[in-house]
Parts: structure tokens; sequence; C-alpha cells
């Protein structure tokens, strides 16, 4: 199971035309396009912006849902998911981000932007940040098709 890749369902807009996009895993995740390219993109925006807000609210964050027949498999963006995966590891460990400063011997406002979803981290410090509460990013390729 990818751990960043969320089912959402299309459904036909009768009135309106296009599609209505809903996530099985985040309610509040809604939005639409007018063909299934469209959707998907207007989707993948959807899906980083409900991950951004549930960071930003101190919200939990869920594992995506089995993909089910018909539904299709959108990704959290790769800055957002490794933001997400550090923003996980922190509250299963239960280690404040004073705490993760201090390891990483940094001043908090740096964890603060590493947390940031607005903020263009760069990968290494995200996977040292991740290295020193127990954990590794790991980052795979699938064909787009």
């Amino acid at each position: 199971m990818d751990q960043f890749v969320y089912p959402a369902r299309f459904t036909p807009d009768v009135r309106e035309g296009g599609f209505v996009v809903t996530f099985v895993d985040l309610p509040e995740a809604i939005t639409q396009g007018e063909t299934i390219a469209e959707t998907l993109q207007e989707a993948a925006d959807c899906l980083e912006e409900a991950m951004a807000n549930r960071i930003v609210t101190g919200l939990p964050i869920p594992p995506p849902s089995r993909m089910k027949r018909g539904q299709y498999a959108v990704p959290v963006a790769a800055q957002t998911a490794a933001k997400a995966a550090l923003y996980i590891a922190l509250q299963e460990a239960r280690i404040t981000k004073a705490e993760l400063a201090k390891r990483l011997r940094c001043d908090e406002k740096e964890v603060r932007r590493l947390l940031d979803p607005r903020h263009p981290s760069k990968l290494p410090r995200l996977e040292a940040a991740l290295a020193a509460i127990g954990h590794r990013l790991i980052v795979s390729l699938q064909s787009a098709a």
C-alpha cells in the first residue's frame, strides 16, 4: 500500500457536467472538474490542500483506504508527502518541535518551517529530521500511465 496515495471517487455531475471528486479518507476534500484529466489535477490540488490544512491545524492524517473498483488513485505531492511523513512521525513518537530542534541542533523556527506546507524545505533536511526520530524517507517511481 502506498502511504500517500489516496482513493478518490469521481461522481458524474448530471446537472452541470463533469465530475465531483470526494475522498474516502478526507471528507473535507471535495472538488470538481470537467474532464477526467482536469478532474485528476483538481483532485491532486484538493488533496494537497487537505493535507496542508491537517498539518497546520494539528488534525490527524489518516492512512489511505484500500483502492476499490471505480476509484482513482491520487498521490500527494512529494514535498507535502515528506512534510506529512515528518508530521505523522512526530505525533506517533510524541516528540515536540522543541525536542526535534534539540536533536537536529537547530532553532525551533527551522523545525516549524520543516512542518510548514507552504515553506519550500530542502529534501536532505527533511530526511535528517526523519532520521533524528528513527525514520527514513523512501521515494518510489511509478509510471503515470
